[in-house]
């Protein structure tokens, strides 16, 4: 089977139809070798790597590339597959690419990457591993390093986007609660949180950097995340 064809046990975790119009979408590559990353590209520039497994069939390196500040012609963000670094595959993100033995999946969020796994046929996870001089790369090193450290920063980024959170959510009640159809029938439910603007940038401001430390772990939570994002 070639690598760009999906096989029956390829799956995608935002749903099968999803999967197969993403697989649909994607293009050949021009065999452009990859460029080593630069330091200058860390905020912009994500770049991570499936090793050689000869023992599951796939005998060469994968690398997927997303340059988060570059857009195709129709103003959207594509995610670039390498094999044996050259260029092989590029599609719109969210991003599947079929390689031998399964699939690469690639997801983003407004604050980098949500999720860049390859997932096996029999269903199987594996996290791709981010280039060392990368912001994921330097993350995930400073996790192996300094591990009390990095859980410490973990939680602080929890704490980022929980306060916000939780100030924000009486205002946000407040406003649905304004709705004239809800408003004839229930009244105004007044917020008891009325900060004046500087918090409402303080809680934005924070909910972002949480976010992104979160980004730099490939950490994505639904109700977290998706509120920040």
């Amino acid at each position: 089977m070639s690598p760009l064809c999906a096989g029956p046990g390829d799956r995608l975790v935002f749903g099968e139809w999803r999967r197969r119009r993403a697989i649909q979408r994607i293009k050949p590559g021009d065999g452009r070798p990859l460029k080593r990353f630069r330091w200058w590209q860390t905020l912009s520039r994500s770049l991570l790597y499936l090793p050689a497994d000869a023992a599951a069939g796939r005998p060469v390196v994968y690398a997927v590339e997303v340059n988060h500040l570059k857009s195709d012609d129709n103003g959207d963000t594509e995610a670039h597959l390498y094999r044996d670094d050259l260029r092989y595959a590029r599609v719109r993100l969210p991003a599947v690419f079929p390689i031998e033995g399964g699939t690469i999946e690639v997801m983003t969020s407004a604050f980098g990457i949500r999720r860049c796994h390859f997932v096996a046929d029999d269903g199987s996870e594996q996290q791709l591993v981010p280039d060392p001089r990368s912001a994921e790369g330097r993350r995930a090193r400073l996790d192996r390093e300094r591990p009390a450290l990095s859980r410490w920063i973990g939680v602080l980024s929890l704490v980022l986007i929980v306060v916000p959170l939780l100030l924000g959510l009486p205002q946000t009640i407040e406003s649905i609660s304004r709705f004239p159809p809800l408003a004839e029938r229930f009244g105004v439910l007044e917020s008891p949180i009325d900060g004046p603007a500087w918090v409402n940038i303080v809680l934005v401001v924070s909910a972002t950097l949480g976010s992104s430390e979160r980004a730099l772990r490939l950490r994505y939570n639904r109700w977290l995340d998706t509120v920040a994002d």
